[in-house]
């Protein structure tokens, strides 16, 4: 069978080649950082779920519920690690429950590295209405934002 090339990526992650031919990627040479969404930063088990579940309720918005359970500084989850509950109770269609389950990732990605170690479940608490997936990411990621930043206190 013959082989078949890679399909092209826009992403610069994903570029084997720098661009400018600098030895310098493009963020380390602009003074951003890169952050990531590692398996290790997601809730996987119903057992993590559920004990952070039963943590504290840190904010609640007019869509979204965080809720967090704080990790003891000596354990072996020393970050700050992300759970979503999207249901189709509240979002029946997949592309809505996506698009929420993206805005919420994207806002827990850029703001990782300065919440405290513990389990965060972000949380669809209210159904929503018609709205345009662009209208609803927008207030999505503003409400996930301010959550996150409510528990970086």
């Amino acid at each position: 069978m013959p082989a078949v090339p890679r399909a092209a990526s826009a992403w610069p992650s994903d570029s084997p080649v720098l661009a400018s031919g600098d030895d310098v990627p493009h963020q380390a040479k602009h003074g951003m950082s890169r952050a990531t969404f590692p398996a290790a930063a997601r809730l996987h088990r119903p057992e993590e779920f559920s004990a952070a579940l039963s943590g504290r309720r840190i904010a609640r918005g007019n869509l979204l519920v965080l809720t967090a359970l704080a990790h003891p500084t000596n354990t072996a989850h020393d970050t700050a690690r992300l759970g979503l509950i999207i249901g189709k109770r509240h979002a029946q269609r997949a592309t809505t429950r996506n698009a929420i389950k993206r805005a919420v990732r994207e806002s827990f990605r850029a703001l990782r590295m300065d919440l405290p170690a513990g389990d965060y479940v972000m949380r669809l608490q209210r159904g929503v209405g018609d709205v345009s997936l662009t209208s609803l990411k927008l207030d999505v990621r503003t409400e996930a934002d301010a959550h996150f930043s409510k528990a970086r206190r």
